[in-house]
């Protein structure tokens, strides 16, 4: 088991160093100049000269892929060209948003999805499982966008005043903040990751509040929270149901079932301890993608919801052709989608012991 993940760990730097310079080559191919982006339509030559020189852009491609390979191999992602901010700071502040949302899309979809299957499978060719699968299509069909201004209309308009009522957008009510952990546990001289990981823990609402015992902030995070995660969550959950009822019904006709209830076994039981473990591989691996693709941003439902996240700060990057946090942020991203690759691998082990990693 150790022998696997340190292989896993081991591949993901050829990984993450093929990615970046798949980007770096992209981003400097992009049509336009970098200086007129950022700087505007009057930026005089002079003025671009300087800001080129001052950025290393005068330099062949390989060599400013190889002084950024060794910039990365400290720890410094360098600073925005837009912002001129260290990169890790505008991670530090993004991060958090995007990792709150997919935790709470990821509970709602797995929950309602494999459940949304078994029910479905239990059921097969009835009314209910058809009513069930069209609930799923349903919420494959549906853009986020719209989704998301249906949830707004509905939870916040049509059901104002009642117990049922949510917040539209935004991330906490207006007139609450939270202090720094920084600030709280007197931390300003951090550097490095440490710096990284207050940083992130502050600009994580829900751990912030944990954490301080701010639990009514807690509660109005968790609350602005809902239609977020249900928005982003249903194209997943409608994807796991289905996978999970396709799965299950392969599961349900082997010989060992039909064994296990002429032996007796109670239904749920069967269907628990028997049926669904041995079905959740590939229900697991579906749960695994949609964890790391949620994980890069999700630019619509923070858009509609006004959420400070990653995918948003990233389109932003793009457009100024702002490169360091464009490449800061793909790190980020191939590491989770790896790691959330190991940890599905990992789980293999335990759902099925026949399965040997090593």
């Amino acid at each position: 088991m150790i022998q696997f993940v340190v292989r896993r760990l081991l591949l993901l730097i050829p990984v993450i160093i093929g990615i970046l310079l798949i980007t770096f080559i992209i981003t400097r191919a992009v049509p336009g100049d970098l200086c007129v982006a950022l700087m505007g339509e009057k930026a005089t030559p002079a003025q671009c000269a300087a800001f080129r020189e001052r950025w290393g852009l005068n330099d062949n491609i390989l060599v400013q892929f190889g002084r950024y390979m060794v910039n990365i191999a400290q720890g410094d992602f360098g600073d925005s060209l837009q912002y001129h901010r260290p990169v890790t700071d505008i991670l530090s502040e993004r991060l958090p948003m995007t990792f709150e949302l997919t935790v709470g899309a990821m509970i709602f979809s797995t929950f309602f999805g494999i459940l949304l299957g078994v029910i479905a499978a239990l059921r097969r060719n009835t009314i209910i499982d058809t009513f069930t699968m069209l609930v799923a299509n349903t919420g494959v069909s549906m853009p986020v966008f719209w989704l998301g201004l249906m949830l707004e209309y509905v939870f916040a308009l049509a059901l104002k005043g009642t117990f049922l009522q949510l917040p539209p957008s935004g991330r906490l009510a207006p007139g609450l903040s939270l202090e720094p952990l920084t600030t709280a546990w007197h931390l300003q001289n951090l550097v490095g990751f440490p710096r990284f990981a207050i940083n992130f823990l502050s600009n994580s609402v829900i751990l912030n509040s944990l954490l301080t015992g701010n639990f009514s902030i807690f509660k109005d995070a968790v609350v602005h929270l809902i239609l977020p995660a249900l928005a982003v969550g249903t194209i997943p959950m409608a994807t796991i149901a289905r996978m999970t009822r396709s799965s299950l019904l392969d599961v349900l006709g082997q010989d060992y079932i039909r064994t296990a209830h002429a032996k007796g076994l109670a239904a749920p039981l069967v269907v628990r301890k028997h049926a669904l473990r041995n079905a959740l591989i590939p229900i697991v691996t579906v749960i695994g993608l949609e964890t790391g693709a949620l994980l890069s941003g999700a630019v619509l439902t923070e858009t509609v919801f006004t959420l400070p996240g990653m995918g948003t700060a990233l389109v932003s990057a793009i457009q100024a052709r702002d490169y360091t946090v464009v490449q800061g942020f793909t790190v980020v991203i191939a590491v989770i989608f790896v790691l959330a690759n190991l940890i599905v691998d990992l789980s293999y082990a335990y759902l099925d012991p026949r399965i040997r990693l090593e």
